[in-house]
C-alpha cells in the first residue's frame, strides 16, 4: 500500500553546523543559499558570545545569540535604534524596559546554568 503522504525529498534538507554541532534542517532547494548565509551569521554571533562569556553551554549561547540578533534587527528597523534609544517607539514599546528585561533574563539564565558549567 502506498503512503498517503509523499516522503520528503532528500534535497529539501540541508546539513548545517552551528558552534561545531551538526544539524539537519528542512529547507527548499531554492532557499539553500539564504539559509547558509543565515547560518554563517548566527554561528558568528554564537562564537562571539561564547568567547565573551567564556561559556560552553550551547543552549545559553543560542538564547543569548537569539536575543542579540532580535535586538539588532529591531534597532535596524527603527524600533529602538539610536534616535529612539530612551523613548517609546510608534508601537508603544519602551525599549529601556525591554533592554532591562533582556538583562534580567540574562542574569536568570546565568544563575540557572552556572551550576551546569561546573559539571562540564
Amino acid at each position: 500500500m502506498e503512503a498517503a503522504f509523499p516522503m520528503p525529498n532528500e534535497a529539501s534538507f540541508l546539513d548545517i553546523s552551528l558552534l561545531g554541532k551538526e544539524y539537519r534542517v528542512a529547507c527548499p532547494p531554492e532557499e539553500h543559499a539564504a539559509l547558509l548565509k543565515a547560518v554563517a551569521y548566527v554561528d558568528a554571533k554564537m562564537r562571539e558570545i561564547s568567547e565573551k562569556t567564556k561559556s560552553n553551554i550551547a543552549e545559553r549561547i543560542a538564547v543569548m545569540a537569539a536575543l542579540n540578533i532580535a535586538h539588532d534587527h529591531l534597532a535596524q528597523n527603527g524600533e529602538g535604534g539610536p534616535a529612539k534609544r530612551n523613548t517609546e517607539s510608534e508601537t508603544g514599546l519602551d525599549f529601556v524596559s525591554v533592554r532591562r528585561r533582556i538583562s534580567d533574563m540574562e542574569a536568570q539564565l546565568d544563575a540557572v546554568l552556572q551550576p551546569q558549567e561546573t559539571l562540564l
